[in-house]
């Protein structure tokens, strides 16, 4: 990943185009990230694959849900003996 300031990018666009062909540029402002560019395919990938389940477990608007799986019954609980 390339990083870049505003300033360098408005100089160099054509440069800043060809590092997105290999991997995203993020672009800075006041020394902090403030934009990523990138090729088309890799952003039409990332906007096709959804939300991981971090982001929806991270959305407040989700909101509250009951989670009842089934109870596993395939293993039979034995005693072991271990002496």
């Amino acid at each position: 990943m390339t990083l870049t300031t505003s300033r360098e990018f408005s100089r160099g666009i054509g440069r800043a185009k060809g590092e997105a062909k290999r991997a995203p540029v993020v672009i800075t402002e006041d020394g902090r990230p403030a934009y990523v560019l990138m090729n088309y395919e890799d952003y039409q990938r990332l906007k096709l694959r959804g939300p991981t389940l971090a982001d929806i477990l991270r959305d407040d608007a989700a909101g509250d849900f009951d989670f009842d799986p089934p109870r596993f019954t395939g293993i039979d609980p034995r005693t072991v003996d271990l002496d």
